[in-house]
Parts: structure tokens; sequence; C-alpha cells
């Protein structure tokens, strides 16, 4: 059986599955203006594909509902990304915010990676949280609930404190000011001894600025030559864009000394103190990098995997020599620490 969706962009056609799978096949009208995937595997109902693609359009289905279901895009980052740093047991029982959930995708996976937990997610769209509503109804999750964001800069009132607050793939869409606003508002809203982690967002300084505009050398410019360079050179920018949309877009990425420098200027009695990874495994952020963030790539661009590796002891050298660890994105956990308890 095969149902057909239509799209101002695409006709979207929907074929069934053993197994209650479904096979999307995306057939756009022009293919020169098509960036998105064309065809995945899926186990949601019509109904929830039909809201996709009504909110997200035709560019972005597959896309969206892989980073949900294919364990090798958003799940690997934020299995090692939160336990490399902090056990499985210790979430139970206990209150977590996803922080700019979107769609839902990191919300479910946290759902079934804590299911003894109980999830918050945030986002300002309420079309984004209708999705996320609906993705819950599907897998029968109980421990979710979703709020939205008065503003950009804003919280939701009275939603609490949290243990944990994870920003996957957020904090390089916030502009400059709400990075300190938001910043600060969540930190408040964190318990002593709880943990921020915030990852998948590009690092500033990178010498390639592969999120937005995929042009090298891009970050050391300063912001007027950056906008200008972008516009003419990119092929994933519109020459009419502006600073603030790049920014909004996530082109400037974010960096742990600006990170612990704006929890820092709100620092009383608790201290902000940077986690290294000791788990799993692992024994510093580029192990994370390459266990997650470059197997992802790797999975989508299976030709970029001999050059992850590479990377990887490059990565590894310059950390040995320099004590810097350079890599493509950030895998930060910050505990809230009582100062006084520092060295106990």
């Amino acid at each position: 059986m095969q149902a057909v969706l239509k799209h101002p962009l695409a006709i979207v056609k929907i074929k069934d599955l053993p197994k209650n799978k479904k096979q999307i096949i995306i057939e756009p009208f022009d293919s020169r203006g098509f960036t998105g995937i064309r065809s995945c595997e899926t186990s949601y109902p019509e109904e929830l594909i039909k809201q996709i693609l009504s909110i997200k359009g035709p560019f972005s289905l597959c896309d969206e509902i892989m980073r949900d279901e294919d364990s090798l895009y958003t799940q690997v980052c934020l299995e090692n990304d939160i336990l490399g740093y902090i056990s499985n047991e210790n979430f139970a029982g206990k209150k977590l915010l996803d922080f700019g959930c979107g769609c839902g995708a990191s919300t479910m996976i946290l759902s079934r990676m804590f299911p003894e937990t109980q999830i918050i997610g945030i986002d300002l769209g309420n079309s984004s949280i209708s999705i996320a509503k609906l993705r819950a109804k599907h897998y029968g999750i109980k421990n979710t609930e979703f709020f939205c964001s008065a503003s950009e800069d804003k919280l939701p009132d009275n939603i609490g404190e949290f243990d944990y607050i994870v920003l996957s793939a957020v904090y390089e869409h916030l502009l400059p000011k709400e990075r300190t606003s938001i910043l600060h508002q969540l930190w408040s809203i964190l318990k002593p001894k709880g943990v921020l982690f915030i990852n998948q967002t590009p690092y500033r300084y990178f010498p390639f600025e592969g999120h937005t505009t995929r042009i090298p050398l891009i970050n050391y410019m300063p912001d007027k030559l950056a906008h200008s360079v972008s516009c003419r050179f990119s092929k994933r920018i519109n020459r009419n864009d502006n600073w603030e949309s790049l920014l909004r877009r996530g082109i400037r990425g974010g960096s742990a000394r600006e990170i612990m420098r704006i929890l820092q200027a709100e620092v009383n009695i608790e201290k902000p103190v940077l986690l290294r990874p000791n788990r799993l495994g692992f024994h510093d952020r580029i192990d994370l990098w390459y266990a997650g963030y470059a197997v992802s790539i790797a999975n989508k661009y299976p030709k970029v995997k001999p050059i992850q590796k590479i990377m990887k002891y490059i990565f590894k050298a310059i950390f040995f020599m320099s004590g810097f660890e350079i890599l493509p994105s950030l895998s930060l956990a910050i505990r809230k620490h009582n100062a006084k308890l520092i060295n106990e």
C-alpha cells in the first residue's frame, strides 16, 4: 500500500513495509534546490509523518526522523557526551531539562536512556512542541512533558529546579546577548551539585566552520568580513542574509572559556566546575568526539572515516604538546559545586 502526500516543494510517497515499517521517498519538483535526504525508513505512523512534513518541509523530513530513530545520528553523541561523565544510575529519580528540544528527537532519546528520570523539554515554537508530543504518544512515553518559552531569552515560568540540564546542538543558535541571559537563568534553576551538559555545538575557533558555511578560516575573521565572505562564497548562504540571521543559524559556535566566563559572573556560593570525562574508556574530550560526533559524520559520509581517524591522532598530539583540545565540537559537563567543598 502506498500513500502520496503533496507539498508545494515535493511529492512524498509513503510505502508500507513488513514489521510495521514505512519507506519514505521524496520526489522534489526542483532537484537543483533540494539538499535533504531523499529516502528513509521509519516506524512512525502516517499522522506523525504528515505533521513533520507540514512543519519542517520535505527538505528536513527524513533528517528529522533519523535524528530520533538512527542510533548513529544523535543518540551516539548524547550517550557518550553524558554517560562519559556521569553513570546511568545517577539519573534515576532525578529531574532533567532538555533545553531547546526542538521537535523532541533528543527528548525521546533521553527518555529511553533514563526511563526513571522526569524529563522536561522546552522550545520556542508550538509547532515544534506539537511534533514532540506526537512522538511521545507514538512511543507511549510517560516520563516527559513539554513547554514553550515565551521568547528567545526567557524560560517558562514555574518549571522548578533540575538535577541535570542538557543543551544538545542548541548553544550555537543563541545570539550573544541571549547566551548570557539564558545561561544565567539555567544556572539559577540547576540544583547544587547538578550538572549542565553542553554538546554538539561547533567550537568557535576550529579552523574549518562546518556547521553553517563550510568555509575554512572564517572563524578567525572579524564579523563584518566573515559576513561578506559567507554571502559571497558559501553555497549554503543567501547573499541577502544579514549577520544576525547567520548568528541564529550557528555560524559562531561556542567555547568552554566563553561559557565558563558567563557562568562565573553569576557565582555566589556555587562555583561552576568543568568536569573531565573519565568513564566508558574515555580519558579526554577527544575520545568523546571520536566515539560520538566523528562516528555520526562518518555514518552519513563513509569516505571521511579515514580522515576522522587521522584527525584524532592530530588532536591527541596537539593536546599532548600544548594542553589544548582543538576539536570541531564541544562536549562539556559543568557541575554546580559549593565552593567550600571543591577540595573535599
